[in-house]
């Protein structure tokens, strides 16, 4: 187990009194359940896009989404409104979990290293957006074909002073982001995040598999995101940019699309598996 950080109080102002309120959080037994309500959260959302995309492959009426089509997938259901706020709940502390996390660089069990700490800002971020999403949904707002679409953000960020390098330069650290989770799933990295002593044998086997298979599983998608918004300030054409959902179109039309689609589907189900288990082996 990697060391935890050492709170520096000396640290003048401002700065100081965030830290020391950061601290003071991140040492609360409460900061526990918020993290694994999050990650909960989390891999619910992964599980219906997988469900969905497994569906669509074999032909049964499923359809290839994102978050956002996940969220409104859940807010069809009996008792959807319910559903979807305790998933709104769950996001958010997933957020701020993330963003307390970079902020003071370690939980109560474990200490963030450098790049941990900006990978914990920009998935704060993409999940504050996501719970925004939800609130929207629940308030009855329409999120579909709006301006967070792929396709419409990157158009204009091409018409921006250097927007061209913008995109190539977003595309290419999501194809690195692709890569790590990779690397982590062959690596099997993503255990030393995990409290594997506690885990029995069976439970250790079967929480490695779905982790090394849902972080593949992300890499591919990543990487096809990644490529796109490459392709996309390469060729000056937004409608090269794709998000998750453009994503895993993309495979269906591939050849053996139906294949290759069931197995990221698969994936993706498996990294939701793996996700709702880390929320009970996750070092804090």
């Amino acid at each position: 187990m990697r060391s935890r950080a050492v709170t520096n109080d000396s640290s003048p102002g401002a700065l100081g009194s965030a830290q020391r309120g950061g601290e003071a959080v991140g040492g609360r037994p409460e900061f526990k359940w918020l993290a694994r309500a999050g990650l909960t959260a989390r891999g619910i959302s992964y599980g219906i896009i997988g469900i969905l995309a497994l569906k669509l492959a074999l032909g049964s009426g499923g359809k290839a989404t994102n978050q956002t089509g996940a969220l409104k997938t859940i807010a069809q259901q009996e008792f959807g409104k319910t559903l979807l706020l305790a998933m709104t709940a769950g996001l958010a502390c997933y957020a701020i979990w993330r963003f307390v996390r970079a902020g003071i660089g370690h939980g109560t069990e474990d200490e963030d290293s450098g790049p941990e700490r900006v990978a914990g800002v920009v998935s704060g971020l993409a999940y504050a957006t996501v719970c925004v999403t939800a609130m929207k949904i629940l308030a009855g707002a329409s999120t579909s074909g709006g301006s967070n679409s792929p396709k419409r953000t990157t158009g204009g960020v091409l018409d921006w002073t250097g927007g061209p390098k913008i995109v190539g330069a977003a595309g290419v650290i999501l194809i690195v982001v692709a890569l790590y989770q990779g690397y982590k799933g062959v690596s099997r990295k993503f255990l030393e995040d995990s409290k594997t002593r506690e885990m029995r044998r069976a439970v250790k086997r079967a929480f490695t598999a779905i982790g090394v298979f849902g972080h593949l599983a992300r890499m591919v998608v990543f990487g096809l995101i990644g490529y796109g918004l490459v392709k996309a300030a390469m060729d000056y054409d937004p409608q090269r940019a794709i998000g998750l959902d453009g994503a895993l179109n993309q495979l269906s039309r591939e050849s053996y699309g139906p294949f290759l689609l069931g197995v990221v589907a698969a994936g993706l189900i498996g990294f939701a598996l793996y996700s709702i288990a880390d929320a009970r082996y996750r070092k804090i």
